[in-house]
């Protein structure tokens, strides 16, 4: 099988948002993405873009792909933020995850980040022994908090 990792284009995005869709359906979310097809593409390929993204072809398909930005930490400086990586089912366990991560890891070697991080859920035993084969440090001690887009707006309003 013959994989390709490339830098993904804004051309990609509808497979893109298919594959994220399929992410929050494996994640028992899948009312969670709300972001529509042009929202996502500007914030990729806009005016200001805020994320980059590799994906994954085989036959000139996508079959995964692993985007991040850049997060400021006041402790450590800029690191890569991983929001997503995700391959789909039918290719999972052939290498197409390592292929996206490796090329993570050398974009940030690349751009000089001071390290990767990103979030696992608990309870997805493969991502987590996925990790564990960088020897990635998976702390528990930190709970995730957030305002929705409507609880933004309620406290101005």
């Amino acid at each position: 099988m013959n994989i390709k990792v490339r830098i993904a284009k804004k051309e990609d995005c509808p497979r893109l948002l298919e594959l994220i869709n399929e992410l929050a359906l494996f994640e028992k979310a899948p009312e969670e993405v709300t972001v529509t097809l042009q929202e996502f593409e500007d914030a990729g390929f806009g005016e200001k873009p805020v994320w980059k993204a590799f994906v994954a072809e085989t036959d000139g398909s996508i079959v995964g792909f692993a985007l991040y930005y850049i997060r400021y930490s006041t402790w450590k400086g800029c690191r890569m933020y991983l929001e997503d990586l995700i391959v789909t089912e039918e290719m999972r366990g052939k290498g197409v995850g390592k292929l996206l991560f490796d090329r993570l890891i050398a974009e940030a070697c690349e751009l000089g980040f001071s390290g990767m991080v990103w979030q696992v859920l608990d309870w997805n035993e493969p991502a987590i022994n996925f990790y564990k084969k960088y020897e990635a440090a998976i702390d528990a001690g930190w709970l995730n908090a957030s305002l929705s887009k409507q609880q933004l707006l309620n406290t101005i309003l």
